[in-house]
Order: structure tokens, then sequence, then C-alpha cells
């Protein structure tokens, strides 16, 4: 099976759950979509490629934390000293985001359309039985602010770059050409997580 024809398959699969598991979010109604920048702002780069990733990849707003975490929201997270190892977006990054168990972060909105099926960043836990979900935050068509969730990290403590994880919330895109605004939610449990350098993958651009 062609890797295209993997992605359709495992998006469409994806799309089907989604109405079961979307819940309220905690924020106010309608703000992604005038927070985010838009698509075509974007530049591309290859960061995973030393992982055999050889898709584009936009970096998140604020998502390197090197001038802070400007966007995004933090309960009981931090930006702290300490990049992750490989520098896959500057060779003289010096932060990543600090997120204690029980504490949660919000990261900036970001402009996806029906091409933006993954997200991709790299965490490090304080210990094996640490867990980091991943979930996403999307308006409804009636500006409601909902979440779901889309994957996990589980307590490696070392620094890795996760798997691609899809963002599911892009199939229902509300903004003109088949574009709308997300946001990621992070928390942490069983321990204390680092993550750096949040991706999002542009499908298109291949």
């Amino acid at each position: 099976m062609s890797r295209t024809i993997y992605r359709i398959r495992r998006l469409s699969a994806a799309a089907t759950v989604l109405a079961a598991l979307v819940i309220p979010a905690t924020a106010s109604a309608g703000t992604l979509e005038n927070q985010a920048p838009a698509c075509a702002t974007q530049i591309m780069s290859q960061p995973f490629v030393p992982w055999a990733d050889v898709a584009s990849y936009t970096l998140n707003p604020g998502g390197s934390f090197e001038r802070g975490a400007a966007g995004w929201s933090l309960d009981g997270a931090s930006v702290a000293g300490g990049n992750e190892p490989f520098y896959v977006t500057g060779a003289d990054d010096r932060r990543s985001l600090s997120i204690p168990g029980g504490s949660s972060a919000v990261s900036a909105p970001i402009c996806v359309g029906i091409e933006h099926p993954d997200i991709r960043f790299f965490a490090s836990a304080s210990n094996p039985g640490a867990r980091l979900s991943v979930e996403v935050l999307f308006d409804s068509a009636d500006r409601d602010l909902l979440s779901a969730p889309i994957g996990s990290v589980t307590g490696n403590t070392g620094w890795a770059p996760t798997a691609p994880f899809p963002i599911v919330a892009n199939l229902l895109a509300l903004l003109p050409g088949n574009e709308t605004a997300v946001a990621f939610r992070f928390r942490a449990s069983g321990g204390s997580f680092r993550i750096d350098d949040l991706y999002v993958d542009p499908y298109q651009r291949r």
C-alpha cells in the first residue's frame, strides 16, 4: 500500500470517530480563527530527515520556545533552559518547554488545511511512567471551541522525536480555501515532560 493511500485511509477513519471524541474546551469561543497566521505565510523545512521522514514541515508559532512561549497558554508549564540535542530548528537554540506532572500547555493557533495531516515534536520524560497526552483544539461551525485527543507520548527519559500524530480536525475546514485554525494542548501526568520544536506537516508540499 502506498503512503498516500495509507494516509487517506488513516485520516478517513480518524474523521469517522472525531464526532464521538470531541468535548467542549475551556477557552473563549471563536478565538483560534482570529489568532492563527495565514497558511500562505508558513515557511517549510525538513527537520525529521535524520529519522527517515522526508516530509516538509512548518514550525508551529512559538514552537521552538527560543523567544519564550509567545502565543501559548501555560498552566503550570514554563520555558526552561536546555534544548533538544538534535538542534533541528537552529544550532544556537537553547530552550524548551517544561511541563510538570499535572500541568498543561496550549500552543499558539496555526492555520491548517486538508493537506496538513500531522504534527510532530521532540519530547523527554522524567521517568518511564510519565505520560503526555495531546489534544487538538478547534472551532465548531457554531464557533464553539472543542477538543479531541490525537495521541500520547509515554515516558522516554531521553530526547526523541515523537511519532506523527494526525490532526483530524483539519478535515473540518471552516475558513476559505478548505482551511481552519487549530491549537494543541499538552498535559503531563505521572511525571514531568520537556517538549521542543513543534512542527506541522503540510502534506501537499512534498
